[in-house]
């Protein structure tokens, strides 16, 4: 069973970042998450971050659409 909840190196672990990297899309607001505990530990519920790979994919798909990648600009 997958857990609701993931800790912020789980959520960098699935995305393949540092953790660095999944507190600044936290603490941007881009990946909603809330603080748990006494000491404040971040937690991304699950639901959320699967919200987030799809916005991220039909950004990608727009921007991809919107600039697409001409025959000169092709690796060879």
């Amino acid at each position: 069973m997958t857990p609701r909840f993931l800790q912020l190196s789980d959520v960098a672990d699935v995305l393949n970042i540092s953790a660095s990297q999944a507190y600044a899309l936290v603490r941007s607001g881009e990946l909603p998450a809330i603080k748990v505990g006494g000491r404040g530990q971040w937690r991304v519920e699950a639901s959320a971050l699967e919200d987030y790979i799809a916005r991220a994919y039909n950004e990608t798909r727009a921007f991809v659409e919107a600039n697409p990648l001409g025959r000169a600009e092709l690796p060879e």
